[in-house]
């Protein structure tokens, strides 16, 4: 355990001015939200403090580049999942809401990890449109069970309402989530396929 922790390169520091310039400690330069989400993607990791109070501004901005990024249109937050993160709040069990989410996004990494091996394994053949489809229906029911573990929790009068409205908007719901998951799978291959020219 203690070998691990001393292996592990501590987090960069990024302080965050009055003016909400960001400047990182660790190259001695200003950065933007764009760089720290190049940072995400690449694991390094980073806690953002205020340069003034020293408070820890991590979560608030990351949450920041999440809200960028789906201005973007890159669209990874489906507006239902959304409107029920949002529900969560205030309510007595939401201390739940966070290390379940953590276990499910972890999950859903690994999945994605197997899918890269697998596409980088067979590109240049034939497409395997069958077993990419596949798991990307098993990553949407992963999120669609996520949610509705949390269902009980949200009173008898909307579960009976949810329970009513299910055959329709449950069908609905998993269409549109298989083509937003499908054509996050195509930006995916459209990215390998440009990096594989570029080699």
């Amino acid at each position: 355990m203690a070998e691990t922790s001393q292996s592990a390169p501590p987090p960069v520091t990024i302080k965050k001015y009055a003016n909400r310039r960001l400047y990182n400690t660790a190259t001695s330069s200003y950065v933007t939200l764009d760089h720290l989400c190049r940072m995400v993607k690449e694991g390094v990791d980073f806690i953002v403090y205020d340069a003034k109070t020293g408070e820890d501004i991590t979560r608030s901005v990351l949450t920041q580049i999440i809200v960028e990024e789906e201005a973007k249109g890159q669209n990874l937050l489906p507006i239902s999942f959304l409107k029920q993160l949002i529900g969560f709040y205030g309510d007595n069990l939401q201390f739940l809401v966070p290390r379940y989410l953590e276990q499910a996004m972890q999950s859903f990494a690994h999945n994605q990890e197997q899918m890269r091996q697998y596409m980088q394994g067979t590109f240049g053949q034939i497409f395997p449109f069958a077993n990419l489809e596949e798991m990307g229906k098993q990553n949407i029911a992963l999120f669609e069970r996520t949610m509705k573990m949390f269902s009980p929790f949200q009173g008898q009068e909307t579960r009976r309402d949810a329970e009513r409205r299910q055959p329709v908007s449950a069908a609905e719901q998993q269409l549109d989530d298989l083509k937003m998951q499908l054509e996050s799978l195509q930006r995916q291959l459209d990215a390998l396929s440009k990096r594989e020219d570029r080699e």
